[in-house]
């Protein structure tokens, strides 16, 4: 029995040991905002101290990201790929087996909304509808003209300044008083939001998830009432020539983890952990957050996230392979 229990130990050991060799070098894209980079640098740790991968972090975006993937066949992972900007090309390249789709490292995918402030709404629930903040439009002051109320947009040139200003226009908000307010830029709209937040001011606009923004300041997304018109938003919502405008809300942004097909074919259990590593946007937005505020890369918040929430992230692995990765994350 000893002697069983012995050469069952080796093969197991040879197991993992032919598991690890037959990983190999693994490329995984560093996609260039802060959620992507925290999620590659998860999968990195995860295969090189689970896995026994030699995981390498490269530089990458969407779309070069992508049709290397397609074209070249590397890098082998996009942990936080935002497939509705390639959907075509993502659904062809898995048709043909040179793409992958492992799960949804987005659980919620990207948001997009118009927002109001937590504090204002559980003052006046109604405001939770784009019929309470009509009706309620003058608590938005304009910040130049005070007998207009303010709606704050996207900036110049981003391209949800077009759907923006289209449902801006579907809601018949001018009617009510509102106006748009260009925010100038990216920093200029999150200071709006913490400008309004540190007075305890009205704040109506648009804004998107998961960002560090809505980790710092609990917003509620203003409902339509319309429910979501895929057909609306796609054909004319997003569109610069779009005539005739119908309230939808945004539909949320397919957010996947992308490998190349052969990837996949070789690595089984690797994709499976990809498939079950999933955040929720309420998550990522704390996680953002605390990057901002530590001034944190991608590696450092992997490492903060994975020692503060070993009860999440050790379900997305089989036991044996959690083990390995928490006693290294641990020492780390």
């Amino acid at each position: 029995m000893k002697r069983l229990l012995i050469a069952a130990l080796m093969v197991t050991g040879t197991a993992i040991s032919a598991q690890a060799a037959d990983c190999g070098s693994v490329k995984i894209a560093d996609m260039n905002w802060n959620s992507a980079t925290l999620i590659g640098n998860i999968d990195r740790i995860v295969l090189e101290h689970g896995f026994g991968c030699e995981a390498e972090m490269v530089p990458g975006d969407t779309m070069p990201t992508g049709a290397s993937m397609t074209e070249k066949g590397e890098p082998d992972i996009a942990p936080e790929f935002w497939s509705n900007s390639m959907r075509e090309a993502i659904d062809k390249g898995v048709a043909e087996g040179r793409l992958a789709i492992a799960g949804k490292s987005l659980s919620d995918g990207g948001e997009e909304g118009f927002w109001v402030p937590d504090y204002m709404v559980e003052k006046d629930p109604s405001l939770a509808t784009i019929e309470g903040v009509i009706k309620n439009a003058k608590l938005f002051t304009h910040p130049e003209d005070p007998e207009k109320s303010a709606f704050y947009g996207c900036p110049a040139g981003w391209n949800c300044q077009i759907s923006s200003g289209n449902l801006f226009r579907a809601l018949k908000l001018e009617d009510a008083g509102f106006e748009i307010v260009d925010p100038g830029s990216g920093a200029g709209l999150a200071g709006a939001i913490a400008k309004a937040y540190e007075r305890k001011e009205a704040w109506f606009g648009y804004y998107w998830a998961p960002t560090a923004v809505l980790g710092k300041y609990k917003m509620t997304k203003v409902d339509f009432g319309s429910g979501i018109d895929e057909d609306m938003f796609q054909g004319c919502i997003t569109q610069e020539d779009c005539m005739d405008p119908k309230p939808t809300m945004y539909p949320p942004s397919l957010v996947q983890a992308v490998t190349t097909g052969e990837f996949a074919k070789s690595h089984p259990e690797i994709m499976d952990f990809l498939g079950k590593l999933s955040f929720k946007n309420s998550q990522m937005n704390e996680l953002l957050a605390w990057m901002e505020d530590n001034q944190a890369d991608g590696e450092i918040a992997a490492i903060y996230y994975m020692q503060n929430n070993a009860d999440q992230w050790t379900k997305w692995l089989p036991e044996d392979i959690a083990a390995k990765v928490k006693t290294a994350v641990d020492a780390m």
